[in-house]
């Protein structure tokens, strides 16, 4: 794999050099009030990019899957109600994760390449006259089918139904790379982590609490020692972690937080749908289809594009890795060897993007597919110049 090759898988994405050199600090004492000069405001650029004015935010050395782990064992006893879809990977292992921790999951059974089905949602949330339902699980952005489901609609499913259940919101692949709104949509807690949208390497795990979701912590009794947020809000007071904190990736962290809202959170995610839309128009001339359904669900950080039956969409992305030095994303649950995955998010420009679409054309013709090259590139190429002026005048 040529490390000169920008990525195109759905994280961990591509590193700004300023990020990456951001990240690269010498050693200091993590326990001294210099280090609160880098924690405190990576904690005020993570509130404004959930939009959000009241979040309580937690940063845990860990990933996405730990960031799950703190919302369910802060909030949670053994034995509470949880209601989930199961509509692709991430989904799924959200939902094992709390089976093991000994919750009670109502599963919402939904075809992989749907979103999230929030009329069902206020059925179950309905019938519960008991209100034993303490959660409903969502999944913003699942990136094995690179579906975007619409959280503002499971918001209103809970208020129709008169539910006080919390929201919990996985936004891995899609916080600060789409448009996430924590304190509009209700959110009580949205998940995070630090190799996606905020273009840095893995290790943090992002979380926003609302006040409703700080309440819950005392009377909850799941077990949790190296995530209880008690524990990491009183050393925030302090300038500290409870244990040794990645002072290299904060450091990061607050740099891209301020890129991101250098560049303008709408015009990022106003960039991220204008490249999405070109890739988009690259699967169409290449005559394929998306995991994605329609339109209304279709993701602008990955696209999982489905290949024709009997052809192993894993042949995809192995041949562009030994052949060309690119990474694409492979297929996974439900959909391996079906899909390959084109990720588009984080430090991304059309350009970059062109030179992912070219490859998948190469590899595509390689491999005996009835694609013609260029076609793809030429659609995107189109798709590009038609909205460049706008994409120029929204920046300036």
């Amino acid at each position: 794999m040529s490390f000169q090759n920008p990525v195109f898988i759905p994280g961990p994405t591509n590193i700004p050099e300023s990020l990456r050199k951001a990240c690269d600090m010498p050693t200091i004492d993590h326990r001294s009030p210099l280090f609160g000069q880098i924690l405190h405001p990576a904690l005020a650029g993570v509130r404004k990019v959930l939009k959000s004015d009241q979040a309580e935010i937690f940063i845990f050395p860990s990933t996405g899957t730990g960031g799950w782990e703190t919302a369910l064992t802060n909030t949670l006893s053994p034995g509470d109600k949880v209601l989930a879809a199961r509509n692709g990977m991430f989904s799924h292992r959200w939902i094992d994760m709390c089976q093991r921790h000994g919750l009670e999951v109502q599963i919402v059974e939904t075809p992989w390449g749907h979103g999230l089905p929030a009329d069902r949602y206020e059925e179950f949330l309905t019938a519960d006259k008991n209100h034993e339902i303490k959660v409903v699980l969502a999944t913003h952005n699942e990136t094995a089918t690179g579906v975007r489901s619409d959280i503002a609609a499971v918001r209103r499913a809970l208020d129709a139904a008169g539910h006080p259940a919390m929201l919990f919101v996985d936004g891995v692949s899609s916080i600060a790379s789409m448009d996430f709104r924590f304190d509009e949509w209700g959110v009580d807690i949205a998940v995070t982590g630090s190799q996606k949208g905020f273009m840095l390497p893995p290790g943090l795990a992002i979380l926003g609490f609302s006040k409703k979701a700080m309440a819950a912590i005392d009377s909850a009794t799941l077990p949790r020692t190296f995530f209880d947020v008690r524990d990491m809000g009183k050393s925030y007071g302090n300038n500290a972690y409870p244990y040794t904190p990645a002072v290299g990736l904060l450091n990061g962290l607050n740099q891209a937080c301020g890129m991101l809202l250098d560049e303008g959170l709408e015009n990022v995610f106003a960039r991220h749908h204008r490249i999405a839309e070109g890739v988009r128009a690259a699967i169409a001339a290449w005559g394929l289809e998306l995991c994605a359904v329609s339109p209304d669900v279709y993701s602008d950080t990955v696209s999982a594009v489905r290949t024709p039956e009997g052809f192993n969409a894993t042949d995809i992305v192995t041949h562009a890795a030994s052949n060309y030095g690119v990474a694409f994303g492979v297929g996974l649950g439900e959909v391996a060897g079906k899909v390959f995955r084109i990720g588009h998010l984080g430090s991304l420009t059309d350009v970059m993007t062109l030179s992912g679409i070219a490859t998948a054309e190469m590899c595509m013709a390689d491999l005996g597919l009835d694609i013609s090259l260029g076609s793809g590139v030429a659609a995107a190429q189109e798709y590009y110049r038609s909205t460049q002026s706008a994409a120029r005048k929204d920046a300036a």
